[in-house]
């Protein structure tokens, strides 16, 4: 097989990953991307969507324009990611609503290892690294706390929540999917998605394409200026987010909103064996020990093949 076709349905698989990791609430596609080693080149590229490639194209220096932006790379990558997204959509809809352990379990030892993994790229620890990791881990650990509000269906909010999760589906350990949950647009838009509803997907795309050519550049300039303390940041963000991607949960308060759904407004983690006693439902435990263990060793595989990958 032509090397070129190998890299781009390896870059699509990637791609892939990253969609289905950006449905889960509580798991960011920018960890798949940091692990599979093309984080920086994601944020490089859609950095250079900027003013100096918008002008290439009036002039109509398309094939310039594709260089600039490293267009391949986006299009196999972004077409990996939307074809997951719109494909596990409905897929991930029935897994979290009937094996909620199982599917937790497996990302929340995804996100250890990812945490392992991302905080091996620290090269100098020192005091204001640890802070930096404190600092991260507790405002994620704040987010996942959060009491999500009720859907907002205007245009307006539609595409300022596209700017605002893009944001977090870049950042390793931040999930866009729980953002859309804490501004409680997370069913709707996932419902968007599973009927094709074409206007409300488009209206998220636009908010979302201009938040992530915003803060990519944003970023970009942070890892280049300080480059350990942002990666202590981010592996804060992931150690909190363990707090959401918890299996075993009870719930606490829920309220019917308007359109006569029940929805949960907050719930708290609880070892399996309390599981068990106040749901009266199995805790699943030795599945979800080999889900999560399954999660763990998924990471280290994906690494070891990008490594292998950047040796050639």
């Amino acid at each position: 097989m032509d090397k070129t076709l190998l890299a781009h349905i390896k870059l699509a698989f990637k791609g892939i990953a990253m969609g289905a990791a950006d449905v889960i609430p509580g798991v960011s596609g920018g960890t798949i991307a940091f692990i599979s080693g093309i984080y920086q080149e994601l944020l490089d590229s859609i950095k250079s969507l900027n003013l100096h490639s918008l002008k290439l194209i009036l002039k109509g220096e398309f094939k310039q324009f594709w260089q600039q932006i490293n267009g391949s790379f986006l299009l196999t990558l972004g077409g990996g990611i939307g074809i997951s997204i719109l494909s596990l959509a409905k897929v991930m809809e029935y897994l979290l609503n009937n094996y909620a352990i199982e599917v937790w379990s497996f990302f929340f030892g995804l996100i250890i290892a990812s945490t392992i993994y991302v905080s091996k790229d620290i090269s100098k620890w020192n005091g204001a690294t640890v802070l930096s990791i404190i600092a991260g881990a507790f405002v994620a650990y704040f987010i996942t706390t959060i009491t999500p509000a009720e859907a907002n269906q205007s245009t307006l909010f539609i595409f300022l929540s596209g700017a605002i999760a893009v944001c977090a589906m870049v950042l390793p350990g931040i999930s866009g999917s729980f953002i859309l949950v804490l501004l409680g647009m997370y069913k709707f838009i996932l419902g968007a998605l599973s009927s094709f509803n074409i206007v409300v997907i488009m209206t998220f795309i636009a908010g979302a394409g201009i938040g992530i050519v915003v803060f990519s550049n944003f970023l970009s300039w942070l890892l280049k200026r300080a480059y350990n303390l942002t990666i202590g940041l981010l592996t804060g963000f992931m150690i909190g987010s363990l707090n959401k991607v918890w299996p075993w949960k009870e719930t606490v308060k829920t309220i019917i909103d308007r359109h006569g759904e029940t929805r949960v407004l907050i719930e708290t983690n609880i070892w399996p064996f309390q599981y068990e006693q106040i749901t009266s439902n199995e805790s699943h435990l030795i599945l979800a020990i080999v889900m999560a263990t399954i999660g763990f060793m998924f990471i280290f595989t994906i690494q070891s093949i990008a490594k292998k990958d950047a040796m050639r």
